[in-house]
């Protein structure tokens, strides 16, 4: 008796607390569908336009340039090589962070937020001076035959600069919420310690991770600051494809600068999907667990 006036208490209060005048309501909605149209929806409809505007065969052709298709090519690589690297990286981080207690703890939280707080461009610029010819490391890396700005491995390094924290920032709150209860219990009853990994931690983390990975590698495709920095700007070598938007769009190709700017659109579109179906899917995942531990303490 006492939970359900408890409920029938809580109930008028939180609809008290949602309503306003059928004026504001309308108001806030327009506001923020005024808001998407203007700065979503418009710009996606204005990119698509300008690069069909010629008909689809000049569209067709764009992706045909060898520029071109060398431009997307040194965005999968880079994309191969810093996604990976900030998955490792994001998953032991986030472990040892939600997992153990040791100093310099918030130490590492803050640095793994760093990328978040400095510009592109300046990132971009600390690795000219430790790795360019005038830099820290210039001297050694040309001593022994190594080029890293101005070439591919540059630009592969500051993608993963920049790209770090997403997985990394999408785990950490996430582990530190389930706990260390589940991981203990699967070594109390014998687990090793990758067992324990893989059988536990792993299915309870796989939406968050798979959401951060997907944030990673939408940010891989489309940076530009820190890339166009370290990159050189060589065509055909050391361009990648917001790079390439740039160039083709400063000679006036402006059906090919947004033919190949539909093209990371459609991706971020698709990163939009991807996102929307991991989310729905980690609620779900969330929701279910939630009524198993009710049951659970329901039962003792």
């Amino acid at each position: 008796m006492k939970d359900r006036k408890a409920k029938d208490i809580r109930i008028p209060i939180a609809q008290s607390a949602i309503t306003e005048p059928p004026v504001i309501r309308y108001a806030l909605i327009a506001v923020a569908l005024s808001f998407l149209v203007f700065f979503l929806i418009l710009p996606l409809v204005t990119v698509f336009s300008q690069a069909l505007s010629k008909g689809l065969r000049a569209y067709l052709v764009v992706f045909a340039d060898s520029d071109t298709i060398s431009a997307i090519r040194l965005t999968l690589i880079t994309v191969a090589v810093a996604v990976p690297l900030n998955t490792l990286f994001g998953i032991i981080a986030a472990w040892a962070i939600a997992k153990f207690e040791f100093r310099g703890k918030m130490v590492l939280i803050t640095l793994i937020d760093l990328p978040f707080s400095v510009s592109p461009v300046i990132s971009g610029l600390v690795f000219i001076l430790i790795f360019g010819s005038q830099g820290l490391l210039g001297p050694w890396l040309s001593a022994h035959h190594l080029k890293i700005v101005y070439a591919v491995p540059g630009i592969a390094l500051v993608t993963t600069f920049v790209t770090l924290p997403f997985v990394a920032r999408e785990l950490i709150p996430l582990m530190q919420e389930q706990g260390t209860e589940e991981e203990e219990a699967a070594l109390v009853l014998g687990a090793t310690g990758l067992q324990t990994f893989f059988r536990v931690t792993l299915p309870n983390i796989k939406w968050g991770l798979l959401y951060g990975v997907i944030l990673c590698n939408a940010r891989a495709m489309g940076e530009f600051g820190a890339v166009s920095v370290v990159s050189g700007h060589i065509r055909g070598l050391t361009n990648t494809v917001p790079l390439h938007v740039e160039i083709l769009y400063n000679e006036y190709n402006f059906v090919g600068a947004f033919a190949v700017a539909s093209l990371l659109a459609f991706l971020a579109l698709v990163t939009l999907a991807l996102k929307s179906v991991v989310e729905w899917k980690s609620e779900r995942s969330g929701r279910r667990m939630t009524g198993v531990r009710e049951e659970a303490t329901d039962g003792h």
